[in-house]
């Protein structure tokens, strides 16, 4: 079944919404610096402590308009917010920071780097999609950047017990599957939803990924009992406050409005900019320059857009669809 995606029409609607994705990628890298700030709590401890900060700011935004938007929001809609919520938040961060615990950073950031790829050749299958051999060049280079990533560390000598580097790539390639599956659900979904606003799919993604997270509450309590002092928590409640309000809330807005401006194959290659920004912040955070394998992935990672927008010039959906 083809899917008929709303757009705006025109090539300034392409510009904003490649603006739109290096915007989202740019705060999304951010969350990579997280666990590091963070060392003292557990990956459910800091996906709870995030999502539940996301959720409480969430709601008090859209309470002014909750009695307007309500009536807009059908069951239908908020089963898609809540599958939604867990596959692009809840689950896909406690797979990811399992992942970069038990398999180390470039591991995960291979596996993971393969998101694009899967996005693009789903995207491929919609109505008026460009065809898929004319995106090949642009897939190619997405996984040869992804490769470089995680070379070096893969090559050299295992980070710890074969076990948990196999349960590490068992989180990477469920975290992979998850956010994939959001991305492309998403943006058909923001495509159906001319009705409700970006901003405003972006704070009830949020209000249901808050009460995921505060399902979340009694497991961390009953299985993690490590006692932190006040000073770990207070830190932990900046650093939780500041992911929720420049990730969740301003990233996951952008994103949602370059979902509406660009077509899902492009979309794909969009999310390459938030691998590309937490290198960036982990070469400052390592005070150090990119080494010649590192160079190459941002190389490639940049002539994989490059390709990917050479092959839809001309192609990009005029319809007059509302954002």
């Amino acid at each position: 079944m083809q899917i008929a995606i709303v757009r705006r029409p025109g090539g300034n609607a392409t510009l904003a919404g490649i603006f739109c994705g290096i915007g989202a990628g740019a705060l999304w890298g951010l969350v990579f610096l997280a666990p590091e700030l963070t060392r003292a709590f557990s990956p459910l401890q800091q996906t709870i402590g995030r999502y539940l900060a996301y959720g409480l700011i969430s709601a008090v935004m859209l309470a002014p308009r909750w009695k307007r938007l309500l009536p807009r929001i059908t069951r239908r809609e908020w089963l898609a917010l809540g599958w939604l919520a867990l596959a692009g938040n809840t689950l896909y961060y406690i797979l990811l920071s399992g992942a970069v615990r038990l398999g180390g950073i470039a591991m995960t950031s291979l596996v993971v780097g393969f998101i694009p790829v899967a996005v693009t050749i789903v995207g491929s299958r919609d109505a008026d999609a460009v065809p898929l051999r004319r995106l090949l060049p642009s897939l190619l280079l997405c996984a040869g950047g992804a490769i470089c990533i995680g070379w070096q560390t893969l090559a050299g000598p295992a980070s710890g017990p074969l076990g948990a580097q196999l349960a590490g790539l068992l989180c990477a390639i469920g975290a992979l599957a998850a956010w994939s599956a959001y991305a492309i659900g998403n943006s058909r979904w923001l495509g159906r939803l001319a009705h409700v606003s970006a901003q405003d799919w972006t704070l009830l993604i949020g209000v249901v990924t808050g009460a995921q997270a505060l399902l979340l509450v009694p497991a961390s309590l009953l299985f993690e009992r490590v006692p932190h002092e006040a000073a770990d928590w207070g830190r932990f409640a900046m650093v939780s406050i500041g992911v929720a309000v420049l990730a969740s809330i301003v990233g996951n807005l952008l994103w949602n409005r370059m979902s509406r401006l660009l077509p899902l194959t492009l979309v794909g290659q969009m999310i390459l900019f938030e691998t590309m920004f937490a290198l960036i912040y982990g070469f400052f955070w390592e005070r150090r320059l990119p080494d010649v394998l590192e160079f190459a992935a941002f190389a490639m990672v940049v002539g994989s857009v490059l390709s990917c927008l050479a092959a839809h010039r001309g192609r990009i959906p005029r319809d007059t669809g509302h954002g």
